[in-house]
């Protein structure tokens, strides 16, 4: 990782010095946060745990609005559209801030038009089998695919998703190939992976986690650099085997706004955001979550973002995958 990348994605301790100053900026009137994305989820959670704090701190409404549809492009070209005054702010996720631009073919919107501000949450997939498969590694999962290559099937919940891409990184690395079999989301592709329809799948960390504490699936992998918390004693995926060792996969979130924001509007909304990553109460909700407070510069958050949609840009061009957006 770089030096960069680690200091985006580090606890925002180091920023407690930048959030803990007065902020002399303020938007001019009440303001919407655009979730492109259904409510209940990560990004939809986040967004109102930042709501939540930015009232108070501005007296002025601060309002969620989720605009859900077409892999979060919907959403994500409604904020585009809207005037750069910081009246107008988005949640966005690594789907349609990174992976959409190569996955789609008729993108409506284009990367320098979004303004990236703060990360705020990170966290990992995991990778599980079925019981009944005999794999208790990694190392022993890939020797299962290399002497049935393209037979063993996994599940995903939807193609071009976090949960289908991070198996197709890990193939690529491994010089292997399985049968992917894709669900309309988590509930039904967990359905398909406990009846041993499907061999195995990488799913959210907090989405399976009951299934794994109660043995139904047997966890082999977390997907990012360090091991997590909630699973002490499940290896990162990149300390399992060789032909892995640069593997790291985090579904993220972060605050972005139209491009053309003032750059004082910038600095202050990306304090707010490390005041709020620094907040006991949201370290204890990030941990509910398994997931990381990430966050840096509103630079360092861009760098971050534009490494991760060339990472993706590449895996998605080695397996060919193309959709189109709507």
């Amino acid at each position: 990782m770089t030096t960069t990348r680690r200091a985006a994605l580090a606890a925002p301790l180091l920023a407690l010095p930048l959030a803990a100053r007065a902020q002399s900026w303020r938007p001019p009137g009440q303001t919407r946060i655009i979730v492109p994305a259904a409510a209940g989820g990560t990004t939809d959670i986040m967004a109102r745990i930042l709501a939540q704090f930015l009232h108070p701190r501005w007296n002025i409404p601060v309002v969620v609005e989720n605009r859900a549809g077409a892999g979060g492009t919907i959403g994500t070209l409604e904020m585009v559209r809207a005037r750069p005054d910081g009246t107008t702010l988005m949640l966005g996720n690594i789907g349609p801030q990174a992976i959409a631009y190569a996955l789609f073919r008729n993108m409506p919107y284009r990367a320098e038009q979004i303004l990236p501000i703060a990360g705020t949450i990170a966290g990992p997939n995991v990778l599980v089998v079925h019981p009944s498969v005999p794999a208790n590694t990694v190392a022993e999962l890939a020797a299962l695919l290399r002497a049935q290559p393209g037979r063993i099937p996994y599940a995903s919940t939807g193609v071009g998703q976090s949960t289908h891409l991070s198996p197709v990184l890990m193939l690529q690395m491994l010089n292997a190939q399985s049968i992917h079999v894709p669900h309309r989301g988590s509930a039904p592709a967990q359905v398909d992976l406990l009846a041993g329809n499907v061999a195995f799948m990488i799913d959210n960390l907090t989405g399976i986690m009951g299934h794994i504490q109660s043995g139904r699936v047997r966890a082999l992998a977390v997907t990012s650099r360090e091991r997590n918390a909630m699973l002490p004693d499940v290896p990162a995926m990149r300390e399992t085997m060789p032909e892995l060792a640069t593997y790291e996969v985090n579904t993220w979130f972060g605050l972005f706004a139209p491009a053309g924001l003032p750059a004082a509007a910038v600095t202050s909304l990306n304090a707010e955001v490390a005041a709020l990553v620094a907040l006991p109460e949201t370290q204890r909700r990030f941990a509910e979550l398994g997931g990381f407070a990430m966050h840096g510069s509103a630079e360092e958050f861009a760098a971050f973002v534009r490494s991760e949609t060339a990472k993706w840009a590449e895996v998605i061009r080695k397996e060919g995958l193309q959709l189109d957006a709507g």
